[in-house]
């Protein structure tokens, strides 16, 4: 069961402590990785359902879902969009470098993303490049247009590096619980 030492309220949510004692890390049972683990592989299964899967009844099991919603940990339920089947697409990963590297050169940089809806994903990174994007548009000119737009905005991009995908081999939600919690 989700656990907070002082109990869970607005005050102390942030102050959760996990197996490695991390602050903003609560401790989870093998019942609350079990309800993370079915929810991440179907978000649309129904309480119902989720209890059966995990062995509760449903009272029980949506109490969980709850607390693991409040702290936090289950932000969101998402579908699975299967782009093939809404039509021609690319799909590009860009590797981003910036002219400069201040905290307001990075705000510009993080807030001009948050402006492009082509851009699903948007990682900040250590070491030789700043940010790694994903980037989907409908085929390779209107994605260079996006750049193109970019670049013109003068939002810090001095460098970037295009990778198209030619094939998707994996692609999970699920996060691999048994090495982050040594299970």
């Amino acid at each position: 069961m989700l656990e907070h030492p002082g109990g869970l309220d607005n005050d102390n949510m942030g102050d959760f402590l996990g197996y490695s004692g991390f602050p903003g890390m609560i401790r989870l049972d093998a019942r609350d990785i079990e309800i993370l683990r079915a929810l991440a592989t179907d978000g649309r299964m129904t309480n119902a359902q989720l209890a059966e899967v995990v062995g509760l009844s449903a009272s029980p099991c949506w109490e969980r879902v709850r607390k693991l919603q409040a702290a936090g940990v289950i932000e969101g339920t998402h579908a699975r969009i299967a782009l093939k089947k809404l039509g021609a697409h690319v799909q590009v990963f860009v590797t981003v470098e910036l002219s400069d590297h201040t905290a307001a050169a990075f705000r510009r940089f993080e807030s001009a993303m948050a402006g492009h809806d082509e851009v699903i994903g948007c990682w900040a990174l250590g070491g030789g490049y700043d940010y790694l994007l994903q980037v989907v548009t409908r085929d390779i000119d209107a994605y260079q247009r996006l750049i193109d737009d970019m670049l013109e905005a003068r939002i810090g991009l001095a460098r970037y590096f295009t990778y198209v995908v030619t094939k998707t081999v994996k692609n999970s939600a699920v996060p691999p619980f048994g090495a982050l919690l040594d299970l």
